[in-house]
């Protein structure tokens, strides 16, 4: 898969919940920052942030850019609690394997 491929998958196993394809696409290595995690490995990220989909009523990936050298940027918009806001992640990918997520929360959208 391109780097652009596996962001996506990892995406849509995050949106089924779908736990097994999730950690087949995280490299054992893997590194997850957010505002409210700071590097969390596999494991934790599996544990604390992967099962939180269930919060959105809708999610929809706005774009996803091959930077090159493995990295991916992503801009995706959801609904949660009445809602619609926007964040951007930057993810590092190697040999098909989700190495690093980096995500910005946005604000709430005014449209």
């Amino acid at each position: 898969m391109t780097p652009v491929e596996v962001v996506r998958s990892s995406m849509a196993a995050y949106r089924a919940q779908d736990l097994d394809a999730a950690s087949a696409l995280l490299a054992a290595d893997y590194v997850f920052t957010s505002p409210q995690d700071d590097h969390l490995d596999k494991a934790t990220f599996l544990a604390r942030c992967f099962p939180t989909a269930d919060r959105f009523t809708e999610q929809e990936i706005v774009h996803v850019v091959d930077l090159g050298g493995g990295e991916v940027f992503l801009l995706y918009e959801y609904v949660v609690e009445g809602g619609r806001y926007r964040n951007a992640e930057v993810s590092r990918v190697r040999d098909g394997l989700l190495i690093e997520t980096q995500v910005f929360f946005g604000g709430r959208l005014a449209f």
